[in-house]
C-alpha cells in the first residue's frame, strides 16, 4: 500500500490540498484533524474542559467514530451523526488543539488511523503523521507557510463567509494554535527528519497544488 503523509500547522491548507490531491491520485483521503475536532467537540457539548485530560479520558468510552463518502467528500460522524460542519467553528478548533494534546486521545486514535492505512492507499494529513502515525510512510511533506499568510487566507475566508472578524485576532488564535501544537508532551508538531518541506507562504491555491503533486508523484 502507498501512505503519504502530510503534516504542517494550523491554516497552512493541508486539508483543502490533501482532499484534491487524493482525488486527483485515486488515493483514500484520511481527515485525522476531524477526528480530533469530533472529540473536542464531544467535550465541549459535554460540558467539559478539553483541557481537562482526565476529564476528556472518561469520554472516550462514550465516542464512537465513523468516516464515509458523500458526494466524493469525507464526512464524519459522531456517535451516528454527521458533524462534518459542526467541528470546523474556531471554538471546536481550538478544543482540537487541547484534546490532541492527551495521550490518551492519540492512542484511542492511532490503531483506527494505522489499519486504514494497511487496508488501502491513503493521503493522511494532520501534526503527527509522519512522525508517529505513519512513520514509514512512503512520502512524507512538511507543508507550511508564515502565520501571516495563513491568518491572511483564514481571514479572507472568514470575511467572504459575512464572518465579523479582525484579521489581529485570527492571527492571535494562529500563533497561539502553533504554540500548543508545537509545545505539546505528547506527539509535537515538528517536522519528520525524512519529510519534504514544501513552503507556500508566497504561492496561490493553484500553485500550491501543482507543486505537492508534482513532490509526491516525483518521490512515490
Amino acid at each position: 500500500m502507498i501512505s503519504v503523509a502530510i503534516d504542517g500547522p494550523s491554516g497552512a491548507g493541508k486539508s483543502s490540498m490533501a482532499k484534491r490531491l487524493a482525488a486527483e491520485l485515486g488515493y483514500t483521503y484520511v481527515d485525522t484533524g476531524a477526528m480530533y475536532r469530533a472529540i473536542g467537540l464531544y467535550a465541549v457539548r459535554s460540558g467539559k474542559d478539553p483541557a481537562d485530560a482526565p476529564a476528556v479520558e472518561a469520554l472516550l468510552p462514550q465516542i464512537r467514530l465513523d468516516l464515509g463518502m458523500v458526494d466524493g467528500t469525507q464526512h464524519i460522524y459522531l456517535n451516528g451523526e454527521d458533524v462534518s460542519d459542526a467541528i470546523r467553528t474556531e471554538q471546536i478548533s481550538m478544543a482540537a488543539s487541547a484534546v490532541a494534546a492527551n495521550p490518551a486521545v492519540r492512542a484511542f486514535l492511532l490503531q483506527t488511523q494505522r489499519d486504514l492505512a494497511a487496508s488501502r492507499n491513503v493521503l493522511m494529513d494532520g501534526r503527527d503523521i509522519g512522525t508517529v502515525v505513519l512513520p514509514n510512510a512512503t512520502v512524507k511533506i512538511f507543508l507550511t507557510a508564515s502565520a501571516e499568510a495563513r491568518a491572511d487566507r483564514r481571514f479572507r475566508e472568514q470575511q467572504a463567509k459575512g464572518e465579523p472578524v479582525r484579521y489581529e485576532d485570527v492571527l492571535a488564535d494562529i500563533e497561539r494554535r502553533d504554540y500548543q501544537d508545537s509545545h505539546r508532551a505528547a506527539a509535537p508538531l515538528r517536522q519528520a527528519e525524512d519529510a519534504i518541506l514544501v513552503d507556500t507562504s508566497d504561492l496561490g491555491i493553484e500553485e500550491s497544488f501543482r507543486l505537492l503533486k508534482k513532490t509526491i508523484l516525483t518521490h512515490l
